[in-house]
C-alpha cells in the first residue's frame, strides 16, 4: 500500500503566513511607538531630565511611517518573504539603536529590549537571518558602549543614578515580559491553526485516495461488466425474431421487458465508466443551468417514479454551462437521499448567489443526528447500520470540493426535515463564448 505524500504548504498559504507575521510586527511597533514617547515626554518634562527631543522624535515619526508604509502591503495581500521580515526588524533594531544613543547608551536600562528583536527574529525568520539579527544586535550594543550622549540629571533630583538604573531595568523587564507573553501566545495560536489545517489537508488527502481506490474498483468492474451485457443483448435480440417467441405474446413481453433492463444496465456501466474519466466528453453536450437542472429533477422523478416533488426555480438569468455526468449523479444521490426518508414530500430549489448557483434540498424526514452533522462529508456516515451506507453525502462532498464549492446541511426543525444545499462556482462549468453560442442555438 502506498503511503500519502505528506500536506506540503502551498505558496498561498506561505503568503498568509508572511501577511500575518508583518501584521504582528506593525502591532509591536506602534505599542513600541505609544511607550517609546510617553517615556521621553515623561523623562523630559515630569523628572526634568534634558533629552534631545529633536532626534528622538524624529526617530518615532520614521517608525509611523514605517508603519503606514506596510500596512497597504498587508492589506492589498502582497507576498511577504522572508527577506522582508528581515529587512523590518533591521529598521526596528536601528531605530533602538538611535533612541539608546541620544539617553545613556548601554547604560540605559532599555538596552535589554534587545533581547526582544532577538526572539522576535528566532521565531519569524529564517536560520540564517536570526543569527545575522544577533550579529546585528550584538555590534549595536557594542557600539552604544563606546558611543552614546550620556544622561545628565538635574542638580535638584533626589534619585542617585544608579537607583534609577535599577528602576529602570524593573520597568523593562516587566514591558519585555508583557510583549513576550503577547507575542508568543498569538505564534501559539497560528501555529495551532497551522496544525488544524494540514490535519485538514491530509484528512482530504485520505479521502480522496479512498475515492480513488473505489473508482478503480468501480471501473474495473464496468469493464468486466461490459462484455457479458453486449453478449446477452445480441441474444436476447435474436431470440425476439424466433417464431416460437413472436408467437407468444407473454414470452414477447418477458423478452422486451429483459432487453429494457439489460439495457439500463449497460447505461449504468458507461455512466460509470464517464464518470471515472472513460471516454469523457463523448455524451457531454452545451446546455444552461436551468435546462440542465430543470432535466435532472425531471429525470430523476420519472425514473423514481416519485410523484411528490416540488421544483423551485429562482436562479433568474440563465448562464451557458456545460453538462457533467458527474454533476448529475451527485444531484441523483441528493435527492436519493431525500427520497428514502421522505417519500411523501421533497422540495428542490434552484437559486443563484453572487457567482455562484445553490441547489437546495428540503425533506420531511426525521432530520440529522448531531454526529451526522459534525461528520459531514464523510464516508459510511449514515445511521444506518447496513454496510457501505453513507456514501452518498460523501461522493457529493468530493464534487462539490473539486468543483471549488461546498456542501452544508442542517436541519430545518427537530424532527421535521433536513436541508441540504449544494453551492458551485459558475466559474467552474461555465462555457466559453464560442460554446455558449452554440449553447444558445441549440436552446432556438
Amino acid at each position: 500500500m502506498n503511503k500519502l505524500p505528506l500536506p506540503v504548504a502551498e505558496p498561498g498559504e506561505t503568503d498568509s503566513a508572511g501577511r500575518e507575521n508583518l501584521m504582528q510586527l506593525i502591532q509591536l511597533r506602534w505599542l513600541a511607538v505609544a511607550g517609546q514617547l510617553a517615556t521621553i515626554l515623561l523623562t523630559h518634562f515630569v523628572f526634568h531630565i534634558t533629552l534631545p527631543l529633536a532626534p528622538m522624535l524624529t526617530v518615532l515619526v520614521g517608525l509611523v511611517i514605517l508603519n503606514l508604509v506596510s500596512l497597504p502591503l498587508v492589506r492589498r495581500g502582497a507576498s511577504i518573504r522572508n527577506g522582508a521580515l528581515f529587512g523590518a526588524l533591521l529598521l526596528d533594531v536601528a531605530a533602538l539603536s538611535a533612541q539608546l544613543y541620544f539617553s545613556g547608551g548601554a547604560t540605559n536600562p532599555f538596552v535589554s529590549l534587545f533581547l526582544l528583536q532577538v526572539v522576535l527574529g528566532s521565531v519569524l525568520l529564517d536560520r540564517w537571518s536570526s543569527w545575522a539579527l544577533v550579529l546585528a544586535t550584538s555590534v549595536a550594543f557594542a557600539i552604544l558602549t563606546l558611543f552614546y550622549r550620556p544622561i545628565t540629571l538635574p542638580v535638584s533630583f533626589h534619585t542617585d543614578l544608579f537607583s534609577l538604573h535599577i528602576q529602570g531595568m524593573w520597568v523593562c523587564f516587566a514591558l519585555v515580559a508583557v510583549l513576550l507573553v503577547m507575542f508568543v501566545t498569538r505564534i501559539n495560536s497560528n501555529l495551532r491553526a497551522q496544525d488544524a489545517h494540514l490535519a485538514a489537508i491530509r484528512r482530504q488527502a485520505i479521502e480522496e485516495d479512498h475515492i480513488v481506490r473505489i473508482g478503480m474498483l468501480a471501473s474495473g468492474a464496468a469493464h468486466e461488466l461490459g462484455t457479458p451485457l453486449a453478449s446477452i443483448s445480441v441474444l436476447l435480440g435474436d431470440w425476439r425474431n424466433i417464431d416460437a417467441v413472436r408467437s407468444d405474446p407473454e414470452l414477447l413481453r418477458d423478452v422486451v421487458d429483459m432487453q429494457v433492463e439489460v439495457q439500463r444496465c449497460k447505461a449504468i456501466v458507461t455512466n460509470i465508466l464517464l464518470s471515472s474519466g472513460d471516454a469523457r466528453g463523448e455524451q457531454s453536450a452545451a446546455t444552461t443551468v436551468r435546462i440542465l437542472f430543470d432535466r435532472m429533477v425531471t429525470d430523476w422523478a420519472e425514473a423514481r417514479g416519485f410523484s411528490d416533488l416540488h421544483y423551485e426555480d429562482a436562479f433568474g438569468p440563465d448562464v451557458p454551462i456545460a453538462s457533467d455526468l458527474v454533476l448529475q449523479q451527485a444531484v441523483f444521490n441528493l435527492l436519493d437521499n431525500a427520497a428514502e426518508v421522505s417519500p411523501d414530500h421533497i422540495l428542490v430549489r434552484l437559486s443563484r448567489e453572487a457567482e455562484g448557483l445553490c441547489l437546495t434540498v428540503r425533506d420531511r424526514g426525521p432530520g440529522f443526528l448531531p454526529a451526522q452533522l459534525a461528520a459531514l462529508g464523510k464516508p459510511y456516515n449514515s445511521s444506518k447500520a447496513e454496510p457501505g451506507r453513507g456514501m452518498g453525502l460523501f461522493l457529493v462532498g468530493n464534487v462539490a470540493r473539486k468543483l471549488g464549492g461546498s456542501l452544508d446541511a442542517r436541519n430545518v426543525r427537530r424532527g421535521t426535515g433536513a436541508q441540504v444545499r449544494l453551492r458551485l462556482p459558475l466559474d467552474a462549468i461555465r462555457l466559453g463564448n464560442e460554446d455558449a453560442g452554440q449553447a444558445a442555438a441549440a436552446d432556438r
